[in-house]
């Protein structure tokens, strides 16, 4: 920590008004609990998943912003490390020394755990001495106990309540050698930890966030992603299926994952389109011929429109496959209640 004093000073010679907020020490939540901070440097999206033998741990521990970073707040949770460890990073301040300016102006830093990461890829993980066992948290390659504030590059995973130091070894791991989007290496960790372990109470909530610039449903907001599982048995089993939902009404269609529209699926098409017993609406009303003309591709908009796939909606003559696909699974569960 000492290697920080330079940049510390500068920090709080630049913001007095701002540390001397810092000192205020909330009512702490106890949040046992193991969770993920990470950043893509290629697509600049920043979040946080997390797991909790605690209820609704979504407003709690998982912070972002993008452009900025993510903090994971937890333990004796001092839930502004989230706000004030953003703001710090949003004025120029490194993962490293935000969270050394987090700790130090907390008297409750013993009982604090906190991983935090910045756009530039930058990582730092804290746990203090009074978290109960298992505590510890890994950076990157860099693996730190209880009483160090540890940092690395790419991610930051720490824990407490745990089985044991498996469960964030297993998370790195797997997040390391994960291929897909941010999101998608994220809940591979945070499956992985709870299967290796987890929380030694069981398992209560999850969440996912994270934060893309213009990455919302119609573009003006970074909200990316947003999942909360507040209370269930498996939650993150419940966390994983309601990701895959999330993808399909969310996220638009990958350019390599479209279909043609060819004769013999325009006829599919317009058969289901034309059944008003379906919806209790005829989207469809002309002939089951196999050509996609105007009429045919107004009724598959809309339907699309009516079923939720907003995002997904095309001018052109193909169709999103994972949309396909869950409009034919749709069609097929119905016709055989």
């Amino acid at each position: 920590m000492k290697t920080l004093r330079w940049g510390i000073l500068l920090l709080v010679f630049a913001a007095t008004f701002v540390l001397a907020f810092f000192k205020i020490s909330p009512r702490p939540l106890h949040v046992g609990t193991f969770s993920i901070v990470a950043v893509d440097l290629t697509t600049g999206d920043v979040g946080v998943a997390v797991q909790s033998k605690f209820p609704n741990v979504r407003p709690v521990v998982p912070w972002a912003e993008a452009g900025v970073g993510a903090v994971a707040t937890q333990s004796f949770a001092n839930v502004s490390y989230g706000p004030r460890g953003l703001t710090l990073m949003r004025n120029g301040a490194s993962a490293e020394q935000a969270l050394h300016i987090l700790v130090e102006t907390d008297d409750g830093r013993e009982a604090r755990q906190a991983g935090i990461v910045d756009a530039r890829g930058n990582a730092a993980s804290w746990t203090g001495n009074e978290c109960f066992d298992w505590a510890g948290g890994r950076t990157g390659n860099v693996f730190g106990a209880k009483g160090a504030l540890i940092t690395g590059k790419g991610f930051a995973v720490q824990g407490n309540i745990l089985v044991g130091r498996e469960t964030i070894e297993t998370m790195a791991t797997t997040f390391e050698r994960t291929s897909g989007s941010l999101a998608d290496r994220l809940v591979a960790a945070l499956v992985a930890g709870g299967k290796a372990g987890g929380d030694r109470r069981g398992e209560q909530s999850a969440a996912l966030l994270v934060k893309r610039k213009g990455g919302g449903y119609d573009g003006t907001t970074d909200d990316l992603i947003d999942i909360s599982v507040y209370d269930h048995s498996r939650p993150l089993e419940e966390l994983e299926r309601l990701y895959t939902l999330h993808k399909l009404f969310f996220f638009r269609s990958d350019s390599t994952n479209l279909h043609p529209i060819t004769p013999e699926l325009c006829t599919e098409l317009q058969s289901m389109l034309s059944d008003e017993a379906y919806k209790g609406m005829r989207f469809y009303k002309g002939p089951v011929n196999g050509r996609f003309d105007d009429a045919t591709k107004k009724a598959l908009q809309d339907f699309m429109g009516w079923e939720n796939y907003d995002v997904r909606i095309r001018d052109d003559n193909r169709i999103d496959k994972e949309v396909l696909e869950d409009i034919r699974a749709n069609y097929r569960r119905w016709k055989q209640r």
